[in-house]
């Protein structure tokens, strides 16, 4: 049997091509010395699944990847949200443990360093990460905020109001701004070429956009926009750049994270030309804790997600998501994931050995393995793992005792992280504030003509109708004052009494009758 497992290990994992070696493969928990599990280049375009229980190893096993692919001169883009992954700027102090683990596998340890560049989408240091409304577009934008079709019908009427009118669509204030101006000042303007906006569905809109700027998206939606073209950087020797966006304060705001992931993701695919089938990705994006990303989607958003990921491999682009269990993952995006790197589970509950024995589907059929037990009973540093060879064809399920990173397995010290901050050429670029006109300050001088001559127009009407008033208080001075006196109403009484007492007088009704 072990004759036999040797012999399907050097067949699944020969290569034409270049490739990058894991690990060693592993039989009844020992390490088959010389039997190297590796991944060809050609095909890290399909895209992967790291999954794992916490404390198994998945971190280490992205670092892997990363530098590898990085020594290969393919750029990557890491998305650290634990704030554990900055080391891989440091060369490995080593370990005697490190050395007898690659004494196993049969290859040599070496430390090594890759070339990074910190990258920001809050308050963390870094290169800073805005893009604009308009880049969005109307449909993005609407999937983000989760809206109905009425409500995607509106948010339609503010870009096209915007470009037809010329007015820049850069971050959120604008977007709101436009929004009021088109249900109050501007409603006559608009409701002949555009069609009356619903109140109702502006007022949803309103407060889908609070949401997100409470979680910080705000900082995000401006310039200067990053060009993803720079995510394709090589360093002087010719090793791939290693991208690392800094994420560990927005945990708490799965919102801001997922709406970040799909514009860089849609930018990416707009951006980058057609490549085909390729020898080596153009670049690879590792998305940790990816559950983030999926829990807190919409429907829309999560097809969106799911078209982009079946789509961009034709742009050289790979994608690895890395969480805790496969289950995290929608299945119609676990389907598209030709790589996956599966470390141990925990079995605690009857609910955790159900997602077990669902996990244990995902993978090829084995002669070797019991996959459901040994889910349970990996090491920190081992996983099942399988890929597609350059054929798209899956290669048998190995258990493999996986490489050490050769750079350092802990984070950088502040002073390190402030001194690759320092040398970065994209600060300069990007961390600039830029805050040009745009459809806020033009709507709003515009705002402020109207309400000026409309301003105007009334202290018009003001004006004459006190003038008005003023011509008819005159007039009453000479006649109507006299007559509106006590004095005079007084007398007027008298008068009518007297009156009164003579016409009765005559008539016979009044006073005394004579003799």
């Amino acid at each position: 049997m072990k004759e036999k497992f040797i012999q399907t290990v050097a067949e699944g994992y020969t290569f034409e091509g270049s490739s990058i070696v894991l690990g060693g493969a592993m039989l009844n928990g020992e390490c088959q010395t010389n039997s190297l599990v590796k991944i060809p280049m050609k095909t890290l375009n399909r895209h992967g699944l790291i999954a794992g229980a916490t404390g198994s190893g998945k971190t280490k096993t992205l670092q892997i990847l990363a530098e590898q692919l990085s020594a290969n001169s393919v750029p990557v883009l890491l998305m650290d949200i634990k704030g554990d992954l900055s080391g891989i700027a440091a060369a490995s102090n080593g370990h005697p443990k490190i050395d007898e683990r690659h004494k196993k596998i049969g290859i040599p340890f070496e430390a090594g360093t890759s070339p990074v560049e910190f990258l920001s989408l809050s308050d963390e240091k870094g290169v800073r990460l805005r893009a604009t409304v308009s880049e969005f577009g109307p449909v993005l934008f609407s999937k983000i905020l989760d809206l109905n079709d009425n409500q995607s019908g509106v948010v339609a009427v503010v870009f096209k109001y915007c470009d037809d009118k010329g007015l820049p669509l850069l971050d959120l204030k604008d977007f709101k701004k436009t929004l009021q101006y088109l249900t109050n000042e501007g409603k006559e303007e608009i409701e002949g070429e555009y069609g009356r906006l619903s109140t109702a569905s502006v007022g949803a809109i309103m407060r889908k956009i609070i949401e997100i700027e409470q979680q910080g998206a705000e900082r995000f939606f401006g310039e200067v926009s990053f060009d993803v073209e720079d995510l394709l950087r090589l360093n002087e020797e010719g090793k791939g750049r290693v991208s690392i966006i800094r994420l560990t304060d927005i945990q708490d705001r799965p919102k801001l994270f997922s709406t970040f992931m799909l514009q860089m993701l849609a930018e990416i695919y707009a951006s980058f030309p057609e490549e085909g089938d390729v020898n080596e990705p153009k670049l690879v994006i590792f998305i940790d804790e990816a559950h983030l990303v999926f829990e807190e989607a919409s429907k829309a958003l999560l097809n969106q997600i799911e078209s982009i990921i079946k789509l961009i491999r034709s742009k050289g682009v790979g994608l690895f998501f890395v969480t805790q269990n496969p289950a995290d993952i929608p299945d119609d995006v676990l389907g598209q994931l030709g790589m996956k790197i599966q470390h141990a589970l925990r079995a605690f509950t009857a609910k955790d050995r159900k997602a077990i024995k669902l996990a244990a589907q995902n993978y090829p059929l084995t002669d070797f393995y019991d996959v459901e037990q040994l889910l349970t009973e990996l090491g920190i540093g081992e996983a099942l793992v399988t890929a597609l060879n350059e054929k798209g064809i899956p290669t048998p399920l190995v258990h493999t005792l996986l490489r050490a990173p050769q750079s350092r397995m802990d984070v950088l010290a502040a002073h390190e992280i402030d001194t690759i901050i320092a040398s970065s050429s994209l600060i300069s670029k990007y961390n600039k504030e830029l805050d040009r006109e745009s459809a806020y300050e033009v709507l709003n001088g515009k705002i402020e003509q109207l309400q000026s001559e409309e301003h105007q127009e009334e202290l018009k009407k003001q004006k004459a109708k006190a003038s008005k008033s003023s011509s008819r208080r005159r007039e009453k001075s000479a006649i109507e004052k006299v007559m509106d006196s006590t004095l005079t109403k007084q007398m007027g009484r008298t008068v009518m009494r007297e009156l009164t007492r003579g016409l009765l007088g005559a008539f016979g009704l009044g006073g005394k009758r004579r003799r």
